[in-house]
């Protein structure tokens, strides 16, 4: 059990620090040569660049700093430590890339439309990657969370907002150009990073087969905040009766609900279906009360 767990967490951290590593790329040879503004913390790190002539990777990292402190007592450790690690890759890729020789030779202002289409294309694929592996580089992402978790703000909602102002105060250095291919780059980050993390379909659905039935649908329960149904089910060899779990979570928690399944039962079967739609509360509807990180 220890082994399958220490070889699921080194699998985490080294595909969140190859999505930071792709993502901070992005970055720095498509974003800043181009002009091209950014949302959430890493906007801001731009704008401090442009303004002030700051290293974008030590600024991501100040400015996540008081977010984890505020953020810590909402997180179970292992997220806590995932978010830390993913900040701290960020910040170091934003500087390293700077210091390479290609860098400097894909300036693509003669064309921003491939610009806006590669800054998306790189930036969605590496985040994907990152939010997949049950990561996160921190940022307004926490400010989101703590808003949905004591204001009741949905995340969408709030991440929309926050990129939103970022983007419009970013128009105090970028024309109107430059920031109409800045949301060419972020539509087609959205699309990018949802396909990559979880598939492009509205929500998931997973049949779970185990004997530690219950202590699965309870942590699903706990820290996911969704429903879930038991449905008799017969073994088809030994003819043995069985509960079988039914659940439907979104694209960005089956990382989350893969896990923990494997925490507690690495011999559990799983079936992950796509669903093109769900309806609902915690779809459609809004969920009276949601636990955003893992209580561990």
């Amino acid at each position: 059990m220890t082994k399958i767990f220490n070889k699921q967490l080194f699998k985490q951290l080294f595909f969140i620090t190859l999505g930071c590593s792709i993502y901070a790329f992005s970055l720095d040879a498509i974003s800043i040569p181009n002009k091209l503004a950014d949302g959430g913390i890493s906007g801001i790190a731009l704008l401090l660049r442009y303004w002030f002539h700051i290293n974008p990777g030590l600024s991501t990292l100040l400015l996540n700093i008081p977010l984890i402190i505020i953020g810590y007592r909402f997180m179970g450790k292992r997220l806590l430590a995932l978010t830390i690690w993913g900040t701290l890759c960020l910040s170091f890729f934003l500087s390293f890339w700077l210091h390479i020789p290609i860098i400097n030779q894909l300036n693509l202002e003669h064309d921003l439309f491939i610009a806006g289409v590669l800054a998306g294309l790189f930036s969605g694929f590496g985040i994907g990657i990152v939010f997949k592996y049950g990561g996160t580089t921190g940022g307004t992402d926490i400010i989101a969370r703590i808003l949905d978790l004591k204001l009741g703000i949905p995340v969408g909602k709030s991440l929309l907002a926050l990129d939103a102002f970022v983007l419009t105060i970013s128009l105090t250095y970028l024309d109107i150009k430059h920031m109409i291919y800045t949301l060419l780059a972020s539509f087609v980050l959205s699309r990018i990073t949802d396909s990559i993390q979880a598939g492009a379909y509205a929500a998931r659905g997973l049949f779970i087969i185990s004997d530690k039935y219950e202590q699965i649908a309870k942590m699903i329960d706990v820290q996911l905040d969704r429903g879930y149904t038991f449905l008799n089910a017969e073994g088809g060899y030994d003819r043995s009766a069985k509960k079988m779990i039914y659940c439907v979570v979104s694209p960005r928690e089956i990382s989350q609900v893969k896990e923990l399944i494997l925490r507690e039962d690495p011999n559990a079967f799983v079936s992950v279906v796509d669903v093109h739609e769900a309806l609902g509360q915690g779809f459609t509807y809004e969920r009276k009360k949601r636990h955003i990180f893992f209580r561990r």
